[in-house]
């Protein structure tokens, strides 16, 4: 038996040398500038056989990731299961040879043992990198708990023909192959093939003719009719039909999808050549095939960004809110594909206030932050109209350096960030408009847009639908040259660019920047506080208060301690009276409002105006607006509908970053009726883990990365004040005119809390 186990050790040993991922003491999750697939190369969306070392033997056209910057940064998962593991230091080292880095020498950099808990966005400090070459690198660590790490696996990257000291970099888009979930011959003539969801993709058909002279039609859509594909959907709700001409013999077709003017547009994002055009469909249909069609015979190729489906999880026991978040998750996957957040297909044009709801989202259901980046940026050169998304981009900024913790957008961004809060419209009395003739032509050049802007509120915010009675998304919202939606948004650009100049170490800015903020806080509640009723009114000239001043008021923390609750009697008053848009702002401010049965509640709404009914109409992927009825020509695309999935695990779960790159955490779930539930979220610094039982005995357990810190909140539940960790009794403390017990901080590993 000794010898056996001897035996089993040495076999152990030895699989984890040829085997790097096996061993559990090294660094892993490596991203060069934000990028997980640096060291992949494809061919035309495929991943192939072939390695950066081989690209300029390859006669294939090859497409691959390239790092942009002169001085990356790298980022990594600290290894270590034991409970308070910190990083202490880390040692990088870097090279132009593979061989060299096998052999541990960083020819071109290394970093030396450096006493550090930094372990993300960790800023190259070598020699400038040059053009178009490829570059090898790897990390060990140091922590408290283990002492130091084993070596990472290597990690390769490719530098770009033109670098600059900083710019941002995208993965390649992906290809992936599906069969039809079911298949079915609604009469000699017609095959109908469902996937099972919707997708952006390309579609392949093997088909056999005896004489060459046969003719079929090909078509694909959206949705459903009869068993057949709806050939009339209606609005943008896509469908496509091909006459397909058979040669001899067995064969097997792409069938090219037609251009549309519209999403390929001047303003539109384009497909890369070495993917083509693509359509949304989940259905697809051959009419005029009299032989048998197997599933292996009709393929899908789905178009993605790189998307990891098993970074994050969530179940609970509500069906409902567990349909609506696979439903959200999946949308952030099937609308990556151009590889920067767009509206949708109809128009394929990225806007400030997509971008931002589908940047949460993004950052909630995978470990990705590129995609958010390039859409960040190109938004801030070419952005659009509404005034309230050019004020958008200071929030996507710090969103941006929050989950990153990446100080290098920030900086080169830095002035278009301080002309994107506005003051330049600022009038005598202090607010900001659009409408008072402030709207010079050097302002519009100092935000990089060519024309005027104008307020939104919200989208649509006039009648599009078909009920007599619907005016629109904006809940009747009255417009005035002082719009209180446009200047909440103000302040809280005023606000965070306090904390970027900060960052920098522009400290006079930031000193100009709080003042600013704290002196129209005040100036804000004066003109659009109506004390009597303790709510807000649109503007300074109208006593009417819609759903969205009061959300936009709350949310972004310019109401008074002593007005929240009739702020938010007056939110619930007003139910789901906006936008899937709005929708996001409305359940920050409920969640900021610790109404967490009334979240509940809309969350998991059965209503026409709710995400079940998304999936209740047919689609698989989250709607431009609540129904057909209110957007006759809405997308069934439109990740800015899937506001659940940031919301379920930041709010719900209650899981946010404190500390950029996710150095601490803030876990304060408020899943009201829930009794059950398990989450899983991923952060840059690897997953977090959550599950909470709420059935007799409050019950939590998490679970942290390595070098990670938290800070814990439990729900107050009167009646119940023993709290313990681990098993060992705890001291809480009530939080301040909040439903919450502060119960302490914790570092990496695993707690189990008990309210009881």
């Amino acid at each position: 038996m000794k010898n056996i186990k001897q035996i089993c050790i040495c076999i152990i040993l030895l699989f984890s040398c040829i085997n790097p991922a096996f061993s559990g003491n090294r660094p892993t999750g490596l991203l060069t500038d934000l990028i997980k697939h640096t060291d992949k190369v494809y061919i035309n969306g495929y991943p192939s056989s072939i390695s950066l070392a081989d690209i300029d033997n390859a006669i294939e056209p090859l497409q691959y990731a390239v790092i942009q910057s002169t001085h990356p940064i790298f980022s990594w998962i600290v290894p270590g299961e034991k409970t308070g593991t910190l990083q202490t230091a880390y040692r990088i080292i870097l090279s132009d040879k593979q061989e060299e880095i096998k052999q541990l020498k960083g020819t071109i950099w290394d970093s030396g043992k450096t006493e550090s808990n930094q372990s993300v966005s960790v800023l190259y400090k070598g020699e400038v990198l040059q053009p178009s070459k490829t570059y090898y690198w790897r990390v060990k660590t140091y922590t408290n708990t283990d002492g130091e790490s084993d070596w990472s696996e290597i990690k390769a990257f490719r530098t770009g023909k033109d670098l600059r000291s900083y710019a941002s970099s995208g993965e390649i888009l992906v290809k992936t192959k599906d069969y039809p979930q079911s298949t079915s011959k609604i009469n000699n003539n017609v095959h109908t093939f469902d996937f099972g969801k919707a997708s952006f993709g390309q579609l392949l058909v093997t088909l056999t003719s005896e004489t060459g002279q046969d003719t079929v039609q090909v078509n694909m859509g959206e949705l459903s009719k009869d068993k057949r594909v709806d050939s009339s959907p209606g609005g943008t709700i896509r469908y496509q039909s091909q006459i397909l001409p058979l040669m001899k013999g067995t064969h097997t077709y792409r069938i090219k999808i037609k251009k549309d003017e519209r999403n390929t547009g001047n303003a539109a994002i384009k497909m890369p050549s070495y993917i083509g055009e693509v359509l949304p469909f989940r259905y697809a249909e051959i009419v005029g095939y009299t032989k048998e069609i197997n599933n292996n015979d009709i393929i899908r190729e789905t178009v993605t960004y790189p998307f990891d489906d098993n970074e994050a999880y969530f179940h609970c026991d509500n069906d409902i809110l567990n349909q609506i978040w696979d439903l959200c998750h999946y949308s952030i996957k099937a609308t990556s594909f151009t590889g920067i957040y767009i509206d949708g297909d109809r128009e394929r044009i990225p806007y400030e206030a997509d971008a931002i709801i589908n940047q949460l989202g993004h950052y909630s259901v995978d470990r990705e932050y590129s995609m958010a980046r390039r859409s960040h940026e190109y938004l801030l050169e070419h952005p659009t109209w509404p005034t309230e998304w050019i004020l958008q981009s200071v929030l996507i900024a710090w969103y941006d350096y929050l989950y990153t913790g990446d100080t290098r957008s920030l900086a080169a961004n830095y002035e278009i960030l301080q002309n994107r809060t506005l003051m330049q419209l600022r009038e005598k009395n202090g607010l900001i408009s659009t409408t008072t003739g402030l709207q010079t032509p050097e302002f519009s050049g100092s935000i990089h847009f060519n024309g005027k802007i104008r307020d939104i509120v919200d989208w649509p915010n006039t009648n599009w639908g078909k009920e007599s009675d619907y005016q629109g998304e904006a809940d009747g919202f009255v417009f005035s040259d002082y719009n209180a939606v446009t200047n909440a948004y103000h302040y809280e650009a005023l606000k965070l660019m306090e904390q970027i100049a900060s960052v920098l170490d522009k400290t006079n800015d930031a000193t100009f920047y709080k003042k600013e903020h704290i002196n129209f806080k005040e100036l804000y509640n004066k003109t659009f506080l109506d004390k009597k009723r303790g709510i807000y009114m649109d503007g300074d000239t109208t006593a009417h208060s819609a759903l969205h001043t009061n959300m936009f008021a709350l949310d972004f923390g310019l109401v008074p301690d002593k007005y929240i609750s009739s702020v938010m009697e007056h939110i619930r008053s007003r139910k789901m009276a906006c936008s899937v848009y709005g929708s996001q702002f409305l359940m920050e401010s409920v969640y900021d409002g610790y109404d967490a049965e009334y979240a509940l509640s809309l969350l998991t709404s059965t209503d026409v105006r709710s995400w079940y009914n998304m999936i209740r109409v047919g689609s698989t992927i989250s709607l431009e607006a609540w129904d057909n009825k209110y957007k006759p020509n809405q997308d069934w695309n439109h990740a800015w509908g899937a506001v659940p999935a940031n919301i379920i695990p930041r709010r719900l779960v209650g899981v946010e970053p404190l500390l950029p790159g996710y150095e601490k955490v803030k876990i304060c779930p408020q899943i009201a009726s829930l009794t059950s539930v398990e989450s899983k979220i991923p952060t840059i610094r690897g997953n977090i883990e959550i599950s909470i039982n709420n059935k007799d005995i409050y019950t939590m357990t998490v679970k942290l990365p390595a070098n990670m810190e938290g800070e814990v909140y439990l729900p107050f539940i009167k009646g119940k004040t023993k709290v313990t960790c681990n098993g060992e009794s705890l001291k809480t403390e009530k939080v301040k005119d909040k439903p919450f017990l502060y119960v302490g901080k914790i570092s990496s590993g695993v707690y189990t809390f008990v309210l009881q």
